[in-house]
């Protein structure tokens, strides 16, 4: 293209032909502000009429019909003053422009200008609307949750962050993460869809509870997060938190189903827990997880000591994942005895864990821990397989009891461990009991009674524990032939003191013996309670008044010595 203007006609003729087929607007203009040549695709970007631009008008008229079709960027009068020549050649000092403008009329337009010595100019002019929005979609996509159209966690760092300014300026800022409570099993009983419309569900909730200022966002999964800043903290935070919990807690419908759940959540505050996004993100994180151990449906806000917690529990949980490999597990047995012979008749298989830096693990450390984190499945399979292969030494009569976890039973591949360990072993299946508390049958009622029917079918004995803690045992009872009931130690530990704990233990005695179910009852430390509940008709019992859990060669060698043909522990 020609650098300087053309002279003559046939000059501006050519010219004509060579831009009227550019995907792009074109349009020159001389020393004079007056226009050379432009083709149709400059009047059709800007919603011009073709017939009203002519060669020789003046760009402040060309501007003008642009402004009349609503073509323009910014003010119309601004717009037109800005545009005379000693602006556009201070704009154009090094000989280029490159520039785009979303114009009044809602396009979005790139133009490229291109100074020329005699002080005229040509500029292309692209119409890249699409492109933008195209652009700006993928951006949003990026930085928001497809499901709820919340910011995504990358948008909330980035809102910290230039919350922090603010905060550098004398402002106060809060970061509260949420979890939602019994989110999952909604998820596993009614399936995905219904928990999606239930995550959208929350998010609306948390948007018509926050102010404008505030931003929400949802982190992945069941967990969301909102920053609030320029309130005073920690009163802003706890107001903000009070209200989310009440919220969120309002029963839900979904295509006919009602749906309760809830939230937990932990807050940090700057700059007083942390001056950085991923710092006050942790720390807010450390303290929903003190609010979902305190019980749920609560808020609580970070507190130094947290951390160190924590990090204890992280050490716990990689040694925990390494105990298995190393052997460093063992089984304890504690005999169980009929009352009315004293004959032992089953061992209860319990968990010891000997770390060789911590010593003696309890179980109540570390149980817990490894049904969070899964574990509990891996240790639980082998826990099986040591009692049953354990139990083929001992005499023919007695059972081996294992406890079965909540997170075990929700495994479908329960039934196949059990089946392949009493074959691994040897073990006939009716000396094998495996032993279940009442928060397994709150989970999946109908899976797990198809669970339970398929291990009664192997021929695996299945018992009630911990019987009477809970709140709806007898309607399992009903629905569920168990074969042993389990009284807990709490009653047991009561009987000299408590009138209730006597009518408790007589009627579960009671019960047993009109359901034909074993009644055992746990954590019997004395003889007066152990005639006591011989007098209430229990059938078995274990505690520390018979034996404390021993390694199994010891206990063979106090209850099953291969000298004496039958060993009688209670007359």
């Amino acid at each position: 293209m020609t650098t300087s203007p053309p002279t003559s006609e046939m000059e501006r003729e050519r010219l004509q032909a060579l831009i009227a087929h550019l995907p792009q607007g074109v349009c020159m203009y001389d020393g004079q502000e007056r226009l050379i040549v432009s083709n149709a695709r400059y009047a059709e970007i800007y919603g011009i009429d073709p017939k009203k631009i002519r060669p020789g008008m003046l760009l402040i008229e060309v501007l003008e019909l642009r402004v009349a079709t609503g073509a323009y960027h910014g003010d119309p009068a601004s717009y037109l003053l800005n545009r005379n020549t000693a602006g556009r050649r201070t704009e154009f000092a090094g000989g280029n422009q490159e520039l785009i403008q979303e114009l009044a009329n809602g396009l979005v337009v790139q133009m490229v200008t291109r100074l020329m010595k005699d002080g005229g100019w040509v500029s292309t002019h692209e119409d890249i609307t699409e492109r933008r929005r195209t652009e700006e979609r993928i951006y949003r996509m990026a930085r928001h949750d497809a499901l709820t159209d919340l910011p995504n966690r990358s948008f909330l760092k980035e809102s910290i962050s230039e919350g922090l300014k603010r905060v550098r300026r004398g402002d106060e800022m809060a970061v509260l993460c949420m979890d939602l409570d019994r989110f999952k099993a909604v998820n596993d009983t009614l399936g995905h869809p219904i928990g999606d419309q239930l995550l959208q569900e929350v998010a609306e909730r948390i948007r018509s509870s926050i102010r404008e200022t505030d931003t929400p966002a949802r982190l992945g999964g069941d967990e969301f997060a909102v920053i609030q800043i320029g309130v005073p903290q920690p009163q802003g935070a706890t107001v903000l938190a009070s209200r989310l919990v009440e919220a969120l807690a309002m029963p839900y419908v979904i295509q006919d189903h009602q749906l309760a759940i809830g939230c937990s959540i932990g807050i940090a505050m700057a700059p007083l827990d942390g001056k950085d996004a991923e710092d006050l993100l942790k720390k807010a994180d450390l303290a929903l997880y003190r609010a979902k151990l305190d019980g749920r449906g609560i808020y609580r806000f970070f507190e130094a000591e947290m951390d160190a917690r924590v990090q204890a529990r992280r050490l716990l949980e990689l040694d925990l994942r390494s105990a298995l490999a190393h052997k460093e597990f063992a089984l304890h047995y504690q005999p169980i005895i009929k009352l009315d012979h004293g004959d032992v008749t089953g061992l209860e298989a319990l968990l010891r864990w000997t770390h060789p830096r911590r010593g003696s693990v309890a179980p109540a450390e570390f149980i817990p821990l490894a049904e969070e984190t899964g574990l509990i499945v891996p240790i639980g399979e082998w826990v099986v397989r040591q009692a049953c292969k354990d139990a083929m030494a001992w005499p023919e009569h007695v059972t081996v009891s294992v406890n079965v976890s909540p997170v075990q039973f929700k495994n479908a591949l329960l039934v196949p461990m059990i089946t392949s360990a009493l074959a691994w072993s040897g073990l006939p299946a009716h000396r094998l009991e495996l032993e279940i508390t009442e928060s397994v049958l709150l989970q999946d009622t109908d899976a797990t009674l198809a669970t339970l029917h398929q291990l009664r079918a192997l021929g695996v004995h299945v018992s009630m524990d911990d019987f009477g803690t809970g709140y709806s045992s007898l309607s399992y009872l009903r629905r569920f032939p168990f074969d042993k009931i389990k009284i807990d130690q709490s009653f047991v530990r009561d009987l000299g003191t408590n009138k209730q704990s006597h009518a408790i233990i007589d009627a579960v005695t009671s019960l047993g013996a009109t359901l034909g179910m074993v009644t055992t009852a746990e954590g019997v430390e004395t003889r007066d309670q152990l005639e006591q509940l011989r007098a209430h008709g229990c059938t078995e019992v274990q505690g520390y008044y018979i034996s404390k859990p021993e390694p199994v060669e010891k206990i063979c060698q106090s209850f099953f010595p291969p000298s004496v043909e039958k060993t009688r522990m209670l007359s």
